[in-house]
């Protein structure tokens, strides 16, 4: 029960954000919001935004803070949202948003992350 304890803090923002994604991605074409000609740009930085914090939620609550396995957890869950959107009305699956702005998200997230830890704390963890 302790370790149960010790877990679920550090999964829990996590599975917010994997909630907050899933959320987004459910909804309807017509329910999303318009920005004119800057929603091209609004929307693949949410994208990129996104699954960045998620890669670094990942890390959190990975023993060890493998950054391989956050960025392959932060792809796969990208992929699996974009499989579940390509059910809902008006809406499409994407593989460029997997590969180029999810992708570039985590990435970017877990390379700052790890240049600006140091390797004092790197080698703790």
């Amino acid at each position: 029960m302790k370790k149960l304890v010790s877990i679920v803090p550090r999964w829990l923002p996590a599975f917010l954000l994997m909630f907050v994604i899933f959320g987004f991605s459910s909804r309807t074409s017509n329910d999303l919001p318009n920005f004119g000609g800057w929603d091209y740009f609004f929307k693949k930085s949410a994208h990129t935004v996104g699954y960045g914090l998620l890669a670094l939620s990942y890390l959190r609550a990975l023993p060890n803070r493998n950054y391989k396995l956050a960025w392959l957890l932060a792809l796969l869950y990208s992929a699996t949202d974009e499989f579940h959107q390509s059910f809902v009305p008006g809406r499409r699956a994407s593989l460029i948003d997997v590969l180029v702005f999810d992708n570039l998200g985590a990435l970017t997230a877990l390379f700052i992350q790890y240049r600006f830890t140091s390797k004092t704390e790197q080698e703790c963890k």
